[in-house]
């Protein structure tokens, strides 16, 4: 009797935990959307997020609910590159959000596989592309060619943002998290790492971009509320939802296998376009929703021919699974989760 109690028990949490990283997930590319409406600034918005996920870290560190490397300038070093990467690929994110809709975003971070294979092929001596996975990748593309297409929201600035929001994330997957695995860091170290140095990094950003300009503006403002309460509201959720998905999708990761984890990825994406198209009117058009669909479903084909119907979590998987919201595809779903769950943001790296 106490067995079925404990099965149980475990079934309750396991569910929780998975259904708590599916909202977390599916939520955070529209949160993100909504705060960068709201609060056009996108590189306060950031650090602002970055400030609650380190933050959150120490504070739990400290009240003894999760155990996080110490913070050693040494360390930081070696990590500095790989923060860097991170911050460029949150920062091009943000700002691919604040020119474009969330469908965009989507669809081009659908279309990492394409420059992984490539990459891990030229550069990495890997063999080449099986044919399912080669046949993947041309439905990826096929699908991504027709969203552009047909994109009534297409402008320059927006898709320059898409296309360096595309290399950085796609540098950050390829290379980055294989030099994190070395260092030996937890994942809740790697978190706090990546968000404090990054964290660091945000005022020369706002700078070199004029920002801070803005910023000051707006404080002087007389017309303009900085702190009205749509904007705190929007800023303070895409915090919260950042830090939360830390946590739902590290303990969601422990808790399944890593097919489960993964099916559990290809959901999230689906929720998303259907909270999108539901909530709002920035969204592609039914011709673009179907095109971005055929990109999901390309990514899922990638990763089956890449993983195999009996494939298990690697040791490199456990050890390192952003914000980045954001805040996360090899098709990068297993990878884009990873990202998730570092980047605490978008999506969202």
């Amino acid at each position: 009797m106490s067995a079925i109690r404990v099965d149980a028990k475990q079934y309750y949490a396991t569910s929780s935990l998975l259904i708590g990283y599916a909202l977390c997930s599916s939520l955070l590319a529209v949160i993100n959307k909504f705060a960068i409406t709201k609060f056009n600034y996108p590189g306060l918005l950031t650090a602002l997020q970055y400030l609650t996920s380190a933050l959150g870290v120490w504070v739990l560190g400290k009240l003894g609910f999760l155990h996080h490397d110490a913070f050693t300038w040494e360390t930081a070093k070696k990590f500095l590159p790989a923060a860097l990467v991170f911050y460029l690929a949150i920062f091009t994110n943000t700002n691919l959000l604040r020119h474009a809709n969330v469908d965009t975003f989507i669809v081009f971070r659908s279309c990492t596989p394409i420059l992984v294979a490539l990459a891990d092929t030229v550069f990495r001596n890997q063999k080449c592309p099986s044919k399912l996975t080669f046949l993947s990748l041309l439905v990826i593309l096929g699908g991504a060619v027709g969203y552009v297409a047909t994109d009534y929201g297409f402008t320059l600035t927006a898709y320059s943002w898409a296309f360096a929001y595309l290399v950085t994330i796609t540098t950050e997957m390829v290379y980055i998290k294989h030099m994190v695995t070395n260092l030996g860091l937890n994942t809740w170290g790697f978190v706090l790492y990546n968000n404090l140095l990054s964290l660091m990094m945000a005022p020369p950003f706002w700078i070199i971009t004029g920002e801070y300009v803005e910023v000051f503006a707006a404080l002087g403002s007389k017309t303009e509320s900085f702190f009205a309460p749509g904007a705190f509201f929007a800023v303070s959720l895409s915090c919260v939802f950042g830090l939360l998905i830390s946590f739902f999708g590290f303990a969601a990761r422990k808790a399944v296998s890593a097919t489960a984890f993964t099916v559990t990825g290809v959901v999230n994406k689906f929720l998303t376009v259907a909270i999108n198209v539901m909530i709002w009117d920035k969204h592609a058009s039914p011709f673009g929703l179907f095109c971005l669909l055929m990109t999901i479903i390309g990514g899922v084909f990638y990763q089956q021919s890449v993983t195999g119907p009996s494939s298990a979590p690697s040791k490199s998987e456990s050890a390192v699974p952003k914000q980045t919201d954001s805040e996360n595809d090899g098709d990068d779903f297993d990878n884009e989760n990873q990202g998730k769950d570092v980047s605490a943001k978008l999506g969202s790296i």
